[in-house]
């Protein structure tokens, strides 16, 4: 509804009034099979015409794909995924070690709830549907064709389910093996969509697939909307981003361009964060952004874990409305929680749009952040895990989107 104080909070981000607002219900057939009290897709997915970090021989115009098993919950809000490159799709995501592989790949799915129904709770998103376990699929028969399992005695990944251990959602059948010609598919429709839009774009797809063989398969179109990247050119040179004078900075950075006119940053305290306390993080952020989009101030936001994710354990569960006034939002890792970053989740997609400028910055990376130059400044605002600071002098921003680099200087 547009009068839930998440719409609004977005409304205001959008400087629309909400009395202007329509609303239109659109009937639309879900893609997926009836497992007795479960029905669900084998594979949702999320396509996008440029990828913010490529790797390896990946190219940023060569776009980026995003799969899962269930319905497509698991991407745009959870932001957990098997991500890759349609021209490159037997290359796996940058992991450092098979334990990161086992601990980031899908444990879960979402399906619609086939059941007995819940009790009414009109406010509930997830009311009629159900979170599932990987067993529950591997007994639907839907791992066959889209997981490798762990052979832990050897420490290796075999294709496949037939050989016991830990069970990995990295759809090498059909990456790899190429049952079904799904990355040649992707390409195509693609293309098709960036000719009929004129613009790159961002496109939103569910499967089913044969229990047997996998073929046939069926591909389900679900959206397409345009996609926003800016092509101003700023130069980051390499050997800015260990400069002293250098607050954060990163080689993986979303946006491009450069401002000067932010002068308030708001943070998470390090050492007052906890995956046990992240839902009241999100409402202490709420509280500064509301102050600070009232008086129109932009700002810097630096915190921990995935922003806008639904499990308070990987990240801050904030909407896009209670952040709305940051126009650079920074994701710092911890040792106990280092994560690949989403590109296909909405609010993802609110963060191109709005052109935001996001960092992503690795606790054991090449570059940190300066922790005790934040705490040295006086704060403006303080909460039990919060700390909001305004410098006298604005912040000095730069991010170059070809080479994904980016630099926040203070003086």
């Amino acid at each position: 509804s547009t009068f839930f104080k998440s719409a609004g909070n977005y409304m205001k981000a959008t400087h629309h009034a909400t009395i202007d607002e329509k609303m239109a219900v659109v009937v639309q057939e879900i893609v997926g099979t009836r497992f007795d009290t479960r029905f669900y897709p084998h594979i949702s997915g999320v396509l996008r015409s440029y990828n913010f970090y490529p790797t390896g021989n990946a190219r940023p115009d060569e776009g980026i794909v995003e799969l899962a098993l269930g319905l497509g919950r698991t991407i745009v809000d959870e932001g957990i995924s098997w991500a890759f490159s349609p021209a490159w799709p037997e290359a796996n995501p940058p992991f450092k070690s098979t334990g990161d592989l086992l601990k980031n790949t899908q444990t879960g799915f979402w399906a619609v709830n086939m059941g007995a129904p819940p009790v009414y709770d009109p406010i509930l998103e997830t009311e009629y549907l159900s979170r599932c376990g990987i067993e529950d699929a591997e007994y639907d028969g839907t791992l066959r064709h889209i997981a490798s399992t762990y052979i832990s005695q050897d420490d290796r990944i075999e294709m496949g389910i037939e050989a016991y251990g830990a069970r990995i959602v990295d759809f090498s059948p059909i990456l790899k093996a190429g049952v079904i010609p799904l990355s040649e598919l992707l390409r195509t429709v693609l293309k098709l969509c960036e000719d009929s839009l004129g613009t790159m774009v961002e496109i939103e797809f569910a499967m089913t697939l044969e229990r047997e063989y996998c073929s046939p398969a069926q591909f389900g179109f679900l959206q397409v909307r345009p996609m926003v990247v800016s092509d101003a050119k700023v130069e980051v040179p390499e050997e800015e981003l260990s400069s002293g004078r250098a607050l954060l900075a990163s080689k993986t950075v979303l946006g491009n361009g450069s401002l000067d006119n932010i002068a308030d940053i708001v943070y998470v305290r390090p050492e007052s964060f906890d995956t046990g306390v992240t839902e009241a993080i999100a409402k202490e952020l709420e509280g500064f952004n509301r102050s600070l989009t009232d008086g129109r101030i932009p700002y810097v936001l630096v915190g921990f874990g995935r922003w806008g994710t639904t499990d308070p354990s990987g990240g801050i569960p904030v909407d896009f409305g209670q952040i709305s006034g940051a126009k650079v939002i920074v994701e710092a890792s911890l040792p106990e929680m280092n994560f690949s970053l989403s590109q296909g989740s909405h609010f993802f997609h609110n963060v191109t749009s709005f052109r935001i400028f996001y960092f992503s910055v690795q606790h054991d990376g090449e570059f940190l952040i300066d922790w005790k130059w934040l705490d040295a400044q006086p704060a403006a605002g303080e909460t039990a895990h919060v700390r909001h600071v305004r410098l006298p002098r604005p912040l000095d921003i730069r991010v170059d989107g070809r080479s994904g680099r980016g630099v926040i200087f203070h003086e």
